[in-house]
C-alpha cells in the first residue's frame, strides 16, 4: 500500500508502520499534522474515533526521533482522568514498538523513546525515579501537574515543547 501523501512530513519508518497498521488517515490527521510539525497551536475537534490522540502523539513522536537525546520531559500530555492515563500509555506503545520495529526492518536506527505517568497513584520511588531520570513523554493529570510544578520537580518540565491537552472542553467547565 502506499503512503497516503498526508504522511509526507513524516520519517519513513512512521510513515511505512502507520500505512501498514492504520492504512489511510484520518481528516483530523491529515488537517492537523501540518499544523502541529510547524510548531502551531491546534485545537482537534473530532468525534469519538477519529484519531486526535494519535494525531497529537505521532507528529510528536517524528519530532523526537529526529532529535538527540537531551535531559528533561519533551512532550506533556495532560488528560482529567487517571484511568484515561493508563490507557494512552499502554495504547502509546503500540507506535513506539511498532515505528522501531519498522526502522531496524529498514535499517534505520531511531532510539527508544521514554513515557511515564504520574498520578496521585504513582508511587514515591517511581516519582523519584522520574525526577532522576525523566521520561520523553509524560502523562498526568493536572492535580499532579500543580503538584509538579509547586514543587522540585518543576525543573524536569523546563525542557517541555509540546504539551496535549485531552478531553479540553473538561477544563473548561462545558
Amino acid at each position: 500500500m502506499t503512503p497516503s501523501p498526508a504522511l509526507g512530513g513524516f520519517l519513513q519508518p512512521v510513515r511505512d508502520w502507520f500505512t501498514a497498521e492504520l492504512g489511510e488517515p484520518t481528516a483530523a490527521q491529515k488537517l492537523s499534522w501540518p499544523v502541529i510539525a510547524n510548531r502551531e497551536n491546534a485545537l482537534l475537534l473530532a468525534p469519538t474515533g477519529s484519531g486526535k490522540t494519535l494525531s497529537a502523539l505521532l507528529a510528536c513522536l517524528d519530532r523526537l526521533w529526529r532529535q538527540e537525546k537531551s535531559a528533561g520531559v519533551k512532550v506533556l500530555y495532560l488528560s482529567p482522568l487517571k484511568a484515561l492515563n493508563n490507557d494512552i500509555d499502554r495504547n502509546l506503545r503500540r507506535p513506539l514498538e511498532g515505528v522501531l520495529e519498522t526502522a531496524k526492518r529498514l535499517g534505520n536506527h531511531l532510539r527508544p523513546l521514554s513515557t511515564a505517568v504520574r498520578t496521585g497513584d504513582t508511587t514515591i520511588q517511581e516519582r523519584q525515579q522520574q525526577l532522576r531520570r525523566p521520561p520523553d513523554i509524560l502523562i498526568t493529570t493536572p492535580e499532579s501537574l500543580h503538584l509538579l510544578l509547586t514543587s522540585k520537580g518543576s525543573e524536569s518540565l523546563g525542557s517541555v515543547e509540546s504539551v496535549i491537552v485531552d478531553d479540553f472542553h473538561s477544563f473548561c467547565g462545558i
